[in-house]
């Protein structure tokens, strides 16, 4: 099984065909993805890029365009002053599928 370390929106991430992965948000309309491949590793056989591994790109689609993630709750707290806040947090995500490393 093939596995690669790809870039997308300054995270890297591995990938395996037919994985769905979640992402930073992609820009509207964003339908298919070409990516370059850090790393290849194929059964023994490793490569290492510099940056990139040359001749191999990884296919991939856009599956849902937007999903939110989990809220996350900010709590500001001054002691013995009475004073508290909370505030709270969703991620936007795009969730892609790899469809071949080739």
């Amino acid at each position: 099984m093939k596995k690669a370390v790809i870039l997308v929106g300054g995270k890297q991430y591995v990938a395996t065909e037919k994985e769905t992965l979640r992402v930073d948000l992609l820009p509207e309309g964003t339908k298919e993805l070409e990516l370059d491949a850090l790393l290849v590793i194929d059964g023994n056989n490793t490569q290492v890029g510099t940056p990139t591994v040359k001749g191999v790109k990884v296919s991939a689609k856009v599956v849902t365009p937007e999903v939110k993630g989990d809220k996350l709750r900010v709590i500001r707290y001054k002691a013995k002053k009475r004073v508290h806040k909370e505030t709270g947090h969703r991620q936007k995500y795009s969730e892609i599928e790899v469809v071949k490393i080739a």
